[in-house]
């Protein structure tokens, strides 16, 4: 198929295929059981993965790819597949996954590495509306994902993870398993949205914080924080945290709190604001 659709793998589309038929395989089942599940997958490529999903017994399989040779490359085995395949051309950074298709849904994909971490941001703020997520990253990725406070992985893509699911990387793979082979080893991570999900103001703010507090994580809470809001101290004494912490020294609960005055702080200011228009009219 690569040969036949001329489907060599382009840089700036940041293509490794995965076509070992046992790793696919292995990828499918990490995901969990999939029959009568709608799945999702970004960058199908040329199929190695599409085709394990299709084997679960999934429900359907939804594949976004932006390739347009492999798009062309695929509808043989959308053919084949009677109806629970179905290629979409387009860009997975501007559509809303869990649009596409009705629940129960999932994402099994192993991402292009230039888009994996903005696509992973983007799905976090729609967790809920998902079963699971199996993603295939950098395995410097997965590891910053599931890295714990007081570490030098820890940063703001830890916090945003493990603020709405349970991540676990369930799967390494060396370069080699891969055409071509990247220059970096790649990790699967398991991702399970928490039952208790921020509501999407309170996510928004949280992303804020910690953009704020990680953009200059050598400084201060009271110093990274003016940032992001011009009464950093009163910010941090309202979330009960002391004013010479480091970013990642918070733990995520630390972060929602602070997320959450920050987002109180907010809306104040917003309507006293208002306010303040009106009675000036």
């Amino acid at each position: 198929m690569i040969a036949g659709f001329g489907l060599g793998a382009k840089k700036s589309l940041g293509q490794h295929f995965l076509l070992d038929p046992s790793i696919v395989a292995r990828i499918a089942a990490l995901a969990g059981p999939l029959a009568g599940r709608n799945v999702i997958e970004v960058g199908p490529g040329p199929g190695g993965l599409t085709r394990a999903l299709l084997e679960t017994g999934a429900a359907s399989v939804t594949a976004i790819e932006l390739d347009r040779r492999a798009v062309a490359a695929l509808q043989p085995l959308v053919a084949a597949a009677g109806g629970r395949l179905r290629v979409i051309e387009a860009d997975a950074l501007v559509l809303d996954a869990a649009a596409l298709v009705a629940p129960p849904r999932t994402i099994v994909a192993n991402l292009p590495y230039n888009v994996g971490t903005p696509l992973l941001v983007g799905w976090l703020r729609r967790a809920g509306a998902f079963e699971s997520m199996t993603l295939m990253f950098q395995r410097e990725v997965a590891e910053r994902i599931i890295a714990p406070p007081d570490s030098p992985a820890y940063g703001r893509l830890s916090v945003l993870v493990q603020a709405t699911a349970r991540a676990a990387i369930v799967m390494q793979l060396p370069a080699g398993a891969f055409v071509p082979p990247p220059r970096v080893a790649s990790a699967v991570l398991r991702l399970d949205p928490l039952p208790d999900q921020p509501s999407p103001a309170h996510l928004r703010a949280l992303e804020a914080v910690s953009a704020a507090a990680f953009g200059q994580r050598r400084k201060m809470l009271r110093g990274s924080l003016r940032a992001l809001t011009r009464e950093p101290l009163a910010l941090l004494a309202a979330a009960g945290i002391a004013p010479d912490r480091r970013a990642e020294t918070l733990t995520v609960g630390d972060f929602l709190r602070l997320a959450e005055r920050h987002q109180q702080q907010a809306e104040h200011d917003e309507a006293r604001g208002g306010r303040e228009q009106h009675g000036g009219g």
